[in-house]
């Protein structure tokens, strides 16, 4: 068992690591050669020019102005100083939205851990408990220990301080909770009522549009749009299959950048001309000249590119019954996105578009019928890696527990004996060795979100935060307490009864996992966010991608990785810490200062990241916050109910049915926020959208709409294309010409066609 020697240890290690990083990177962001690499969002926003012109070769590379390292750790009042309204314009809502996450975590756990420390903690440690039962059962315990629940006398009167105490944190919270939402969403709404005019605001996805005999889906999407929405609709924009296309666009660049390292190395040394190998990875087969293979590959490319640009363009099969569909107003396509379109539910769907740069161009292919399929395979394959998972953390908690060591592998006794090597083992390897074993995590879990085929970043975003968010719940909470308690106290299970001590044993076990959780914190919580300033790995990647392959500003920019909050990794970290919090608070409160350093850092460290390094691709305007708020809120009912789990083998069965009402009023908290504030992140108000359309046709009464939207969402590899069938916008929407159509009747196209601008005379049924 863990104790205050083992954790100081720890705190030690992890603290002088945590500041070896911070140092490091206040260092180093003062070197003008990184300059790239600690503020890559102003140079994309072309407000920083480079440090290394104009200057001498020596200053090039080093700062040699010896007053900014006295002030080498002004980074963080500058982190701090930027206003929030400022921190929106700069760098969106999302990122300042994401930043009030950490800022809620102080707001509910610094009242909570005063609050613990001087009511709850003395409570604890006045009783000896864990003594008797040594002395009697030879439970292992360690003075941590002593400051948790574990402590009080089997049916004691002082749990009614732990009741008393788990109803102040829960009003707490919930109170900070409801203020947070109310401002959120308030903030939501003003950012949508002031921000700038983009696509996505007048522009629905229309997907499972029914395939029609005598008319490509082009055809049947105009027609249908102006039957039933004539007056609004504009313009749209058919999904084409291009998938194939874009992959061979990417072998392409690829290929270029080995063409430029090659050219560039034979730059510098004319002597003698580059190789290479044909065979896997460049390692194996017949060695060729380096510049003129690639010169092949790159040709050989662009054919294939070409043809298949052709086909995609013609082949009817190519393009898919999905199409975004672009109208007059941001009304207009409010209506559209937010009602059922035809009388079979099942075709014609609309919803909100994402922003052009959301969307996830791969998953457009994706034939709607197999998503339900799909779907069920992403479940399956994420149970499995769940339960598979639950071997390596079980073999982690072993390591928290050093007479099992002994016990298994006896020869290493003398070594594990050894006081320093006993506190690193039960103070820092489990927490690190966990850390090693999630590192895969995040990427499998989006692998298994695009195979869901969500079409936007976002959404693909937050179903992996939510997949991540249950697998730490399931794997490193549950498991971790379950796996660790039984195994620390497997003899003790093992020669008790079942209907008796067992329950009593486990009562007191679970809170004495505390420990465990505290080397977890300081791993991944202080030194990984540390190590996230530091961003060692994009600094050695831009410095090797600089000498090698940089011939001109323009490729030095894309060397730079500026990277994005990483909503789908860091959510869910934040809310494993809000989910410890919750739990411990009344359970073992000693672990709370560990989180609140943990918020604290976290929040300083990523606000200079999101002002100075950060670009995020894309802006929901804070539409993943109720996942935010519902996780906390499961987190508060999970804490309730292991609490009273807890009273449950403690003997105080008043105190434990006194806390029954405290679930159900937090559900009903819940389910207040969810039906007051839920509906301004998933609906859009009409009210806004006309306020907006009428401000804009007051402002720009001349705006070329149809302009600005026809090639809004048109795939990104031909992007850079002339497309000779592209529609004149020099013409005036007013004109008329009729509608081209193979239809046998036109008795569903009786208003003008507002692509051509054509009015189309209502005709006679055709029988």
């Amino acid at each position: 068992m863990a104790s205050f020697g083992d954790i100081g240890l720890a705190a030690g290690i992890n603290i002088l690591s945590a500041l070896v990083f911070l140092i490091a990177f206040a260092f180093l962001r003062l070197q003008p050669f990184n300059d790239r690499v600690y503020f890559p969002k102003w140079y994309l926003k072309g407000l920083r020019e480079s440090p290394m012109h104009s200057r001498a070769f020596v200053k090039k590379l080093v700062n040699l102005d010896w007053r900014s390292y006295i002030r080498f750790l002004n980074w963080v009042p500058d982190a701090l100083r930027m206003p929030e309204p400022e921190l929106v314009d700069h760098a969106g809502l999302d990122s300042a939205i994401y930043l009030r996450i950490y800022l809620l975590g102080l707001k509910i756990f610094v009242p909570v851990t005063l609050l613990a420390w001087a009511i709850l903690v003395p409570v604890n440690w006045t009783n000896n408990t864990l003594e008797k039962a040594n002395a009697t059962n030879k439970l292992q315990y360690s003075d941590i220990d002593k400051l948790s629940i574990s402590n009080i006398p089997f049916g004691s009167n002082r749990f009614w301080t732990h009741i008393v105490m788990a109803y102040a944190f829960t009003f707490w919270a919930c109170y900070i909770l409801l203020k947070e939402y109310a401002n959120v969403s308030a903030m939501r709404l003003h950012f949508i009522a002031s921000e700038r005019r983009r696509p996505n605001q007048f522009t629905v996805l229309v997907k499972n549009v029914p395939p029609g005999p005598d008319e490509s889906v082009s055809e049947s999407v105009e027609h249908f749009f102006v039957d039933n929405h004539p007056d609004h609709y504009l313009t749209h924009q058919v999904v084409c299959n291009a998938n194939k296309l874009a992959q061979l666009v990417k072998e392409k660049k690829e290929k270029q950048n080995w063409l430029d390292y090659y050219q560039l190395k034979y730059s510098r040394n004319q002597s003698k001309r580059p190789m290479t190998k044909t065979g896997f990875l460049g390692l194996c087969g017949k060695e060729v000249d380096a510049i003129d293979h690639q010169t092949c590959e790159i040709e050989r490319i662009s054919k294939e590119i070409a043809e298949e640009t052709k086909r995609v363009k013609k082949d009817p099969k190519s393009f898919m019954p999905a199409a975004f569909v672009s109208f007059k107003t941001r009304w207009a396509a409010s209506v559209c996105a937010q009602t059922l379109q035809s009388r079979n539910p099942t075709v014609w769907l609309t919803e909100w578009a994402p922003e052009p740069q959301d969307v996830h161009w791969d998953n457009l292919a994706i034939p709607y019928v197999s998503l339900s399929i799909r779907r069920l395979i992403a479940s399956v394959a994420f149970f499995f890696l769940t339960l598979f998972f639950m071997i390596p953390i079980t073999l982690v908690q072993s390591l928290a527990n050093i007479e099992d060591i002994e016990k298994y592998a006896p020869f290493l006794k003398p070594i594990i004996e050894v006081p320093f090597i006993k506190s690193f083992i039960q103070g820092f390897l489990p927490g690190i060795a966990l850390k090693i074993f999630l590192i895969v995590l995040p990427t499998i879990l989006m692998l298994i979100s695009k195979f869901e085929g969500f079409l936007s970043i976002s959404s693909l975003e937050r179903r992996a935060a939510t997949r991540c968010y249950i697998f730490n719940f399931v794997n490193v909470f549950l498991v971790s307490v379950i796996a660790g308690t039984v195994l620390q106290q497997l003899k003790t299970f093992l020669h008790q009864s079942a209907a008796s001590n067992i329950p009593t044993t486990i009562g007191v076990a679970i809170p004495m996992k505390a420990t465990f959780f505290i080397t977890y914190i300081m791993v991944d919580g202080w030194v990984g966010v540390a190590g996230e300033i530091l961003r060692l790995k994009l600094l050695v990647i831009y410095h090797l991608k600089n000498f090698f392959m940089v011939k001109t500003e323009k490729d030095r920019e894309e060397a730079m990785d500026p990277g994005s909050i990483g909503f789908n990794t860091g959510e869910p970290q934040i809310q494993l810490y809000f989910l410890l919090g919750l739990v411990y608070a009344v359970v073992t409160p000693v672990l709370l200062p560990f989180i609140l350093i943990f918020f604290a850092l976290a929040y300083v460290v990523f606000r200079h990241q999101i002002i100075n390094v950060y670009n995020q691709e894309y802006e929901s305007a804070a539409a993943f916050w109720p996942d935010v708020h519902g996780r906390i809120i499961s987190a508060m009912v999970f804490s309730q109910l292991i609490l009273m789990g807890l009273m449950s083998t403690k003997g105080a069965a008043l105190s434990t049915s006194s806390l029954i009402a405290l679930p159900i009023l937090t559900i009903v908290f819940h389910k207040f926020c969810k039906g007051r504030y839920e509906p301004a992140f998933i609906r859009y108000p009409s009210q806004e959208a006309m306020m907006k359309d009428t401000l804009e046709r007051a402002r720009e009464p001349n705006l070329n709409l149809k302009g600005y939207l026809h090639n809004a969402y048109i795939h990104p590899v031909f992007e850079n294309e002339d497309d000779e069938d592209d529609i004149s916008f020099e013409k005036s929407e007013q004109e008329s010409v009729l509608v081209p159509t193979k239809r046998q009747s036109r008795r569903n196209t009786p208003v003008p066609n507002k692509i051509s601008g054509g009015s189309s005379p209502s005709l006679p049924n055709v029988v």
